[in-house]
């Protein structure tokens, strides 16, 4: 099978390939557990080369390539699949059409031919020649053979996680000369593959891979958030999987968010670098409120992510952070896109606030403080000033609060709490529940109280 991958640019081979895999898949999967996941990057040089018209067959074959071994450095492969299709287009541009030649024998190490040196030297006694002068083309497209970058990205066989340097030169350079040129058919391809691999891939995570390895994940994924190939529509479609694995993975196992406590507040700390970052910041937000960082066993992490949380909250009180008397020199659109993001952000900053405090009892007197803070503020957005003022009359009626805000993984019987799954068989009405509507005044019923109470 691996000598047919090498053959991968050739479209008859490839698809010869992928119809003897799909056809004997449970011969290989029995037999030969491991053949796939250790030669997922001769497959993935396969589908990236001859592009969607065998894309129904890969993806027949792409959960097989997942095991313990291969998990994690197939996240990685299929996230840089555009990247692959931009080395591999530079090998064909230095060393001519791919059909008919491995990338093996196109990355030919000087290694075996500097032994064979030493050894005459050893036997015959003959000076070995310097080969520094001989350098051969001065083509500056030539692939450098000993740069981890395309060694990483033009390898046969899974050898491991490797992080991948994207601020190395050849990196840069690559990622530059890129978007400075118009795509190739082959690169938009893999732009709207790469998103279906990677849903199928997170679709499967779910279902077949243990806890350990969902954990593992996605500290990978949060540092890759804000780093992939830079093309706006493919970023956007990768992200938006990207964010539903990872909310998936949290409600499957709310104590990943105490586990992974150190890389969550990490990108809570970067919430502002890039718009990237800020809309993964939010996500987790969401996350620890809702899933009460872990459960109520979990009050170290508890607190410790509130007090993220309310460094981030108090950082944007501060006319700094605001950008207040500096947006006379920036674009007008700039600026209100600027605002607009950080205020959705707070508004998820305050919620989690909220409903961490409503889970841990123990933060209410903090997060009471920190809310009538952002009340009280002149500097606040309406929308954020809001919130912040319905959740302090929220905690009034702790009964009521803790139906509205407590965590969807912590289920609490008593009176008046509302369990939210029965409302498509019950209704359930509390008067207080019309601010949550942003109604101006008293509600409006079509009863008065007397028709209910009688009058003395």
């Amino acid at each position: 099978m691996a000598f047919y991958c090498l053959e991968f640019s050739d479209p008859v081979v490839a698809e010869a390939t992928l119809d003897f895999l799909n056809l004997n898949m449970k011969k290989l999967l029995i037999s030969f557990p491991t053949l796939l996941p250790q030669f997922f990057p001769l497959l993935l040089k396969l589908i990236a080369w001859n592009g969607e018209r065998f894309e129904k067959s890969f993806l027949m074959i792409l959960p097989a390539m997942m095991s313990t071994g291969s998990f994690l450095p197939l996240f990685l492969s299929l996230l840089d699949l555009p990247i692959l299709i931009v080395a591999l287009e530079k090998v064909e541009r230095s060393s001519g059409t791919l059909i008919g030649s491995s990338i093996a024998s196109i990355q030919k190490s000087t290694a075996p031919e500097m032994l064979l040196a030493l050894m005459d030297e050893a036997y015959t006694g003959s000076a070995i020649e310097d080969r520094g002068g001989d350098s051969g083309s001065d083509d500056n497209n030539t692939i450098d053979v000993a740069d981890p970058v395309f060694l990483d990205l033009l390898k046969d066989e899974n050898d491991g996680l490797a992080m991948r340097h994207w601020t190395s030169p050849s990196m840069v350079s690559l990622l530059q000369a890129t978007t400075n040129a118009p795509q190739s058919d082959r690169l938009r391809q893999a732009l709207y593959m790469t998103p279906r691999f990677l849903a199928l891939y997170f679709t499967t995570a779910l279902r077949d891979v243990n806890d350990s390895m969902l954990c593992a994940l996605l500290p990978l994924l949060m540092s890759r958030f804000d780093t992939m190939f830079p093309d706006k529509v493919f970023s956007f479609e990768v992200r938006k999987r990207f964010s539903d694995f990872m909310l998936a993975a949290f409600q499957r196992s709310p104590d990943f968010i105490a586990l992974l406590k150190k890389p969550i507040t990490d990108r809570l700390g970067e919430a502002y670098d890039s718009p990237a970052k800020t809309e993964l910041a939010l996500h987790l937000c969401w996350a620890i409120g809702e899933h009460g960082a872990g459960g109520i066993s979990h009050k170290d992490v508890a607190r410790e992510l509130f007090e993220s949380l309310e460094l981030l909250l108090y950082e944007n009180l501060s006319s700094s952070r605001l950008g207040l008397g500096q947006e006379s020199a920036v674009d007008s659109n700039i600026a209100a896109f600027r605002k607009s993001s950080q205020a959705r952000l707070l508004c998820f900053v305050v919620t989690a606030i909220a409903k961490l405090a409503t889970c841990h009892n123990e933060l209410l007197p903090r997060a009471r403080v920190s809310l009538a803070k952002v009340a009280r503020s002149r500097n606040s957005d309406r929308r954020v000033w809001r919130r912040a003022s319905d959740y302090l009359g929220l905690m009034s009626e702790p009964a009521i609060c803790l139906s509205v805000l407590g965590s969807s993984t912590r289920h609490v019987n008593g009176p008046g709490i509302v369990n939210w799954s029965e409302g498509g068989s019950k209704m359930i009405a509390h008067i207080p529940f019309y601010i949550l509507n942003e109604q101006e005044g008293p509600p409006f019923h079509d009863f008065s109280f007397f028709d209910v109470f009688p009058r003395v």
